[in-house]
């Protein structure tokens, strides 16, 4: 085999690793990494064989299989430990269960467009249409249809008191806010 067949070889082969290793964290609608509509609980095991699974509220995970007996999420740690997704079932005591929402933790998650939680309001609202904005107590949750995702602002990066009751538009959002917590519904 020629000198440039192999060299060939090898950038194809690269791109197809690289291009692997994107989708493990790419977030779109219905998609969050290897996670889809149609993933059930009981597969998660297998997405993430190289990082641990644990359930809220529990402290020990011993058995290999995901038994939900309580309404907790499942929490996705890093080899490190580091969190990186928390995992909402539809129907928490049934391990075939389809998945409700994921919300995202861990900054290497990120849209096509490069949103991730590192990213700032001003990002997003070039990246993607804001349709709508409801306030809490303690943030400013963004509605991103176009991704089925929300976005939450804490009140103090828009310069507002927390647990105020004053109600936010899209235009009181500074461009330099950054994302509070990043979730993706499977609905």
């Amino acid at each position: 085999m020629s000198l440039v067949k192999k060299v060939f070889l090898l950038l194809v082969s690269i791109i197809f690793i690289r291009c692997g290793n994107d989708n493990e964290f790419l977030i779109k609608k219905g998609n969050v990494g290897n996670i889809n509509k149609k993933t059930t609980v009981q597969e998660l095991n297998s997405i993430f064989k190289n990082d641990s699974i644990a359930i809220s509220g529990i402290e020990n995970l011993d058995d290999k299989e995901l038994n939900l007996n309580s309404t907790n999420e499942l929490i996705v740690y890093s080899k490190a430990g580091k969190k990186m997704l928390e995992i909402v079932p539809d129907n928490q005591s049934d391990s075939i269960s389809k998945i409700k929402s994921v919300q995202i933790f861990d900054s290497n998650y990120k849209t096509d467009r490069g949103i991730s939680l590192k990213s700032t309001f001003k990002e997003i609202n070039e990246n993607y249409m804001v349709n709508k904005v409801e306030t809490t107590l303690t943030s400013a949750t963004l509605f991103i249809d176009e991704l089925n995702a929300t976005i939450s602002i804490d009140k103090k990066e828009l310069g507002l008191n927390s647990f105020s009751r004053e109600q936010v538009s899209i235009d009181q959002i500074p461009d330099i806010a950054r994302i509070k917590y990043f979730t993706i519904w499977f609905n």
